[in-house]
């Protein structure tokens, strides 16, 4: 009896004791020693006792034990899971706080007005609208839909889900309408583009007497910069500043990237003057959205200069340095940069790697870009999304379709194929690769389209020669209610050009200004003047280029050039040569085609004149150049180069081809060996040729009834791609050509296959696709 007597005196001693240990300061082994306390002491079933615990474990971000003391409580109250789903949310666990809230409901708890807006920040954090929703239903049938503080996270979480039809129903239902609210709106209009709505909401809570904080502006002037309304991002800025509003960290960090993308130096410079004034020049945002800004601007030193007085080196301004120097064309110092950053450990993201993988593919470092591509994922870090378009543009300069299947299966596993930019870049990498009717497959199959994957599709189409198809589905955009661009038009132009539709060309040309209200670029007037010049009707196309509103650029006079060469038309030729010569002194192709000319027609005084002049100017001509890709490895051949290891062989097997094709009929075309040497070294010269090479590498590399790709840096010449049942040239047209080759000694029989891809302009690349096949296979 007396020991009975003691229990509550004792009860209320350990009590006291461990309420003393459980406080605001106490670290975590001082509340792992309470608890053990109170499970040895039996106190387990007090509930303030374990609620004040479970309010600590979160507080000291101990989940796992949080998350287990509540699921011991024998009778846990909705006050109890308020306190985890809270802390949850606040350490950004989102999947975590919204597991327990069934837990709750099935304990038959309900959720009050702190567990519900801790639950829709969840929903907000993870754009998980559906669950969202369910939370708002929860909300209504407890009577907390009119609570400020429930409502304030409906909006924020309806925002953050792109609902804003949604947030404005709650919004404009609400009694008693904060600043926050308020900026959360303004900056939900901003974010997704919706400009007069935004500014009408920032307006309207001005004059219901709410004032802007430095939140709502802000909103603004990040919600315009990221759709590209750069002009009033930064115009927001001046004006919140005019106002008297101190723009702070954020406000100069989302508003840098506008002023970079409107190349404003001498604002850059003023708002890099107030940076340094106010002392924010230590903010890793701001500094990383200054090295942006003046890399955009096309100011490297000062760029540099910014980066070298950084406190610490930080990944976001690695990667604006990394990408200010790709923008700027200094690839070998973006990547000898990269490997410095990459060597000292800093631990780059696949923001990193992915603008470096952008870098090579945009300055034909394509080898370099898969290499990065294999290498970023042994380092651990998985490619995303954005990094599948910037890589398989690569996989299209070099035709290395294997390479561009293997990204495509990639892109199938992460399941990144839904994403509308990984598609249309897979539409274009199919169609460079000679693969247009995989191209059409992934097009028809990609769940979202926007002007981008038309525009692929298009244009992968004209590349091919295939004008009607190329039509069509311009008309189809249309109907789809998709409206044509600059790009749009130019694809249909090409495709016209490319198989000499001349009315239709004229029709789509007028159309554009006419009922698009699109105007005429360089690149338009470059196609009609091709298309006119393909035509034979030089004299029309130099009337045209004569009359353009603007100076005709390169694009232009090189389509009149490449048409004289095709006509033998010297005195245009001359003309538009000495104009390409002023406007690329340096481009020895422009050189080149001249002295072809010439020589086409024996004027060998006139190959000697332009030979001298790019002697005397340093320049030589640009070597032809094919890639082919065999086992997963892209090979190059050079024309003339007698390096490579099986070139006796490859020699010897085109040697063995060109016999038989004589026999069969077949006479090479030495007019165009543009050389005054005899007929023998002639038929040896073009035996020479890059893609000829490439052709006898694969063959001898490739087992039958492989695909042999070969990809060119020039235009093929007349004798590679000739229709053996015409007899005429098909370099122009783009059309299939059969081409029969036997050999004697054994009985392989080879059916080449060759499609010749050509692009818009005069420096496209053309693609050859071979197929061999095996002996007895039929057409």
């Amino acid at each position: 009896m007396a020991r009975q007597a003691l229990l509550p005196w004792t009860d209320s001693l350990t009590y006291s004791s461990i309420l003393q240990t459980l406080g605001p300061t106490s670290s975590l082994p001082q509340v792992q020693q309470a608890h053990a306390q109170i499970l040895k002491t039996g106190l387990s079933n007090h509930t303030h006792l374990t609620t004040k615990l479970l309010s600590l474990y979160a507080s000291l971000l101990c989940f796992s034990d949080a998350s287990l003391l509540l699921l011991s409580f024998p009778h846990p109250d909705t006050f109890s899971f308020s306190i985890l789903i809270s802390a949850l949310s606040k350490s950004h666990l989102f999947h975590h706080a919204l597991r327990l809230l069934p837990r709750m409901l099935s304990l038959h708890l309900p959720p009050d007005n702190f567990v519900l807006p801790s639950a829709l920040k969840a929903c907000a954090g993870l754009s998980a609208l559906p669950v969202g929703r369910q939370v708002h239903g929860l909300a209504s049938v407890f009577g907390f839909a009119s609570d400020p503080f429930v409502e304030s996270s409906l909006v924020h979480m309806y925002v953050k889900c792109g609902k804003m039809h949604d947030a404005r129903r709650v919004f404009d239902g609400m009694t008693h309408r904060n600043v926050v609210s308020w900026s959360a709106m303004v900056a939900g209009y901003a974010r997704q583009g919706y400009v007069d709505d935004a500014i009408k909401v920032f307006n309207w809570m001005r004059e219901s007497g709410i004032e802007p904080n430095s939140v709502s502006w802000n909103g603004l002037i990040a919600g315009f910069n990221h759709n590209g309304y750069a002009t009033k991002s930064v115009a927001v800025l001046q004006k919140m500043h005019l106002q008297g509003f101190k723009p702070d960290g954020s406000s100069i960090s989302s508003s840098l990237p506008a002023v970079g993308d409107l190349e404003d130096l001498v604002l850059g410079m003023q708002i890099h003057g107030y940076i340094v004034k106010q002392g924010y020049g230590g903010d890793a945002c701001v500094d990383s959205a200054l090295v942006d800004m003046y890399g955009k601007c096309g100011c490297t030193r000062e760029m540099l200069r910014v980066f070298e007085e950084m406190d610490q080196m930080e990944v976001g301004s690695c990667n604006a340095l990394i990408a200010g120097l790709s923008r700027n064309g200094l690839v070998d110092d973006a990547f000898r940069i990269f490997r410095e950053f990459k060597n000292q450990g800093i631990e780059l993201n696949v923001v990193s790697w992915t603008s470096m993988v952008a870098c090579c593919a945009q300055n034909g470092m394509d080898m370099e870009a898969l290499e990065l591509f294999r290498e970023m994922q042994l380092v651990g870090v998985e490619p995303n999304s954005v990094t599948i378009p910037c890589l398989l543009p690569a996989c299209a300069n070099i035709a290395a379709l294997m390479h561009g299947k293997a990204i495509h299966c990639f892109s199938l596993r992460h399941g990144v194929i839904g994403d509308v930019y990984v598609g249309s870049a897979l539409v274009d990498m199919y169609a460079k690769c000679g693969r247009i009717t995989d191209a059409r497959y992934v097009f028809d199959m990609m769940p979202t389209r926007n002007l981008v994957s038309w525009n692929a599709i298009v244009g992968g189409y004209a590349m091919h020669g295939r004008a009607k198809e190329a039509i069509d589905l311009f008309l189809l955009m249309q109907r789809s209610g998709q409206k044509p661009d600059f790009i749009s038009f130019t694809c249909v132009l090409a495709a016209c050009s490319q198989t000499g539709l001349t009315e239709e060309g004229w029709y789509y040309f007028k159309s554009m200004s006419c009922e698009h209200g699109i105007a005429a670029r360089m690149e338009h007037y470059a196609c009609m003047v091709n298309l006119l010049s393909r035509a034979g009707r030089l004299e029309e196309a130099y009337a045209m280029i004569k009359e353009m509103p603007s100076e005709p650029d390169a694009c232009v006079w090189g389509a009149l050039l490449s048409s004289c060469r095709m006509h033998g038309n010297v005195s245009l030729a001359e003309v538009a040569a000495e104009k390409l010569f002023k406007l690329e002194p340096e481009n020895s192709g422009n050189y080149v085609l001249l002295s072809n000319i010439y020589a086409s027609k024996g004027m060998w005084d006139g190959v000697d004149r332009v030979r001298d002049m790019m002697k005397g100017m340093g320049l030589r001509k640009n070597p032809g150049c094919s890639w082919i890709e065999i086992k997963n490895k892209v090979h190059m051949l050079l024309a003339g180069d007698k390096s490579h290891p099986q070139m006796t062989q490859i020699i010897e097997r085109l040697e063995r081809l060109r016999m038989e094709m004589k026999r069969s009929g077949y006479l090479p075309n030495t007019d165009l060996v543009l050389q005054d040497v005899e007929e023998q070294e002639k038929e040896h010269i073009l035996c020479g040729h890059s893609e000829k090479l490439a052709i006898g590498f694969g063959l001898l590399n490739t087992p039958n009834g492989a695909s042999l790709r070969v990809i060119k840096n020039l235009r093929i010449c007349n004798d590679c791609h000739v229709n053996q049942q015409s007899g005429t040239s098909d370099a122009e047209c783009g059309c299939l050509i059969l081409l029969t080759i036997s050999t004697e000694n054994n009985s392989t029989r080879v059916d080449a296959i060759i499609r010749i891809l050509l692009a818009t302009n005069l420096s496209s690349i053309d693609c050859s696709l071979i197929k061999r096949r095996k002996k007895g296979d039929r057409k």
